[in-house]
């Protein structure tokens, strides 16, 4: 049996020795914590050019192993049945909410289904009389839907129990099991790997608006272990994706709290004194309303040549893209661009330099701080704003850097900026606009310290979902083709 037991967490390393996977989370994955998330499983012998090599606690030493192809070589055991999707499902039917002009459905568009969390994550209440055109099939609990348009996306949801009798879009694919032949759940995460995807991608019709027949689905092969095993398979999978889900909240709860605390840290301050109304509204009675570019200057950025920008470098060029909205440093992986011609030396940024957002290339993203995350990395482009010249004496830079992000101070700063379509604003509009500042530096300080506390909670969250996630997609490979005994995976979480 599958053993889950309730501890504490941490990140992924892959090792196999004596026969087994182990997926343990490395402490630089979690920000440090002490116990990690980890998980450890039987590795299954894979089937070589010279044979099999069983382990010692493989389920099915003697059973031998068959390679399938369809859209990409599949390997399972013996013992697995061979099926397609059609075989294993019931006939779903549909139903045109326009008869009843007065009663109210939920609605389930394809955008309503995240190819990130596989939920639907937005069902929207219509009158029949609002219904559309596309609003024609009728869905239960447990259906599996799949999105046909763009297939590659990965639209994929189980219909929870709240929307049993709900309205999905022509554009999916409703399966509905015989739970005689296989459990929901198994068939959905079948649907998720990456095997399904490329013989959805194989099938894909239409250039600007791909997308495949339902029968394209239905027809598709599928793997059948046994009932029971397709339980125990979709029980573990089950399980992780609780655990995503619980740092999902953990995520948006502790950045609501800090919203929250923002807000009252810059109206109330530290010190329990009154307050007093001001032109950026209430502040504590002895902070001081000032412009910002009393304390500091903000230099310009370079006009890198786009010819020398590159998918891989030395050097990276730092753009609005690398801020969150919110504030703080976006890392853009692989939309990374790397500058390969001649650097000018006064526009490679150190180590914690405090650069500011001045095109608002998103919604909310002017007037964005980030710190720089490594020394003599990041190129100081032209969208940039640098703070130079800081009067550490009088204004802390990272309370300076909260300042920024605080939403009053971003109305502000929208304010200022120019364009219609992509909003700019410059360093003497910016420095013009006026802040609250607290008496002392030690308040300042202290401001900034209870925020990074925040931030640190909502960072470790966040490297614990990363960390679930990659376990959960090394689980959906292995024990979707049995490389992994479903008998031997233990969690700690």
């Amino acid at each position: 049996m599958t053993d889950l037991k309730r501890g504490a967490d941490i990140p992924v390393r892959h090792s196999e020795r004596n026969g087994h996977l182990e997926c343990n989370i490395h402490s630089a994955c979690n920000g440090g914590l002490e116990n990690p998330p980890s998980v450890m499983v039987i590795a299954k012998d894979v089937q070589t050019e010279r044979g099999a090599v069983p382990t010692s606690r493989d389920r099915h030493l003697d059973e031998g192993w068959w390679r399938m192809k369809d859209g990409k070589s599949y390997l399972i055991p013996k013992v697995w049945k061979e099926s397609s999707i059609g075989e294993v499902i019931k006939k779903t039917n549909q139903r045109d909410p326009r008869k009843k002009p007065d009663q109210v459905f939920q609605y389930i568009d394809v955008s309503s289904v995240s190819n990130t969390s596989f939920k639907i994550i937005g069902a929207t209440p219509l009158l029949g009389a609002e219904a559309p055109s596309r609003a024609r099939k009728a869905i239960h609990s447990d259906d599996i839907l799949f999105a046909t348009v763009r297939p590659t996306l990965k639209r994929i949801a189980l219909v929870p129990s709240e929307l049993d009798g709900a309205i999905a879009s022509t554009g999916f694919c409703v399966l509905r099991c015989d739970k005689e032949k296989v459990e929901p759940k198994f068939l959905y995460f079948f649907l998720i790997t990456d095997h399904f995807n490329a013989r959805m991608a194989g099938l894909e019709r239409g250039a600007s608006y791909p997308a495949v027949r339902d029968s394209d689905v239905t027809e598709s092969w599928l793997p059948l272990p046994s009932l029971s095993e397709q339980k125990k398979i979709a029980h573990i999978l089950s399980t992780v994706q609780r655990a995503i889900e619980a740092q999902e909240r953990i995520i948006q709860t502790t950045t609501e709290l800090k919203k929250a605390l923002m807000h009252k840290l810059f109206t109330e301050g530290l010190r329990n004194e009154p307050q007093k109304q001001t032109e950026i509204g209430l502040v504590p009675e002895s902070w001081e309303v000032v412009e910002l570019g009393k304390f500091f200057q903000i230099k310009h950025g370079f006009a890198f040549d786009g010819k020398f920008f590159k998918p891989s470098g030395e050097y990276i060029l730092m753009t609005p893209g690398h801020f969150h909205e919110e504030g703080g440093f976006r890392d853009q992986a692989e939309k990374t661009k790397y500058f390969t011609g001649e650097i000018p030396k006064d526009f490679v940024l150190a180590k914690d330099d405090l650069v500011v957002a001045m095109t608002e290339q998103k919604s909310g993203l002017l007037g964005s701080a980030a710190f720089v995350p490594e020394d003599y990395k990041y190129l100081h482009n032209q969208r940039l704003g640098l703070v130079v010249n800081l009067d550490t004496k009088s204004l802390s830079k990272r309370f300076l850097f909260y300042v920024f992000n605080h939403p009053n101070l971003r109305v502000e700063v929208a304010k200022t900026s120019t364009g219609s379509k992509v909003k700019h604003t410059s360093p003497s509009k910016l420095l013009s606009v006026k802040f609250g500042l607290p008496s002392t530096l030690e308040e300042q300080i202290g401001i900034a310290k209870v925020l990074s506390m925040s931030e640190q909670k909502i960072e470790a969250a966040i490297k614990k979902k990363h960390c679930f996630e990659d376990i959960f997609r090394t689980l959906l490979y292995e024990l979707m083709t049995s490389k992994i005994c479903d008998n031997y995976v233990s969690f700690n979480m």
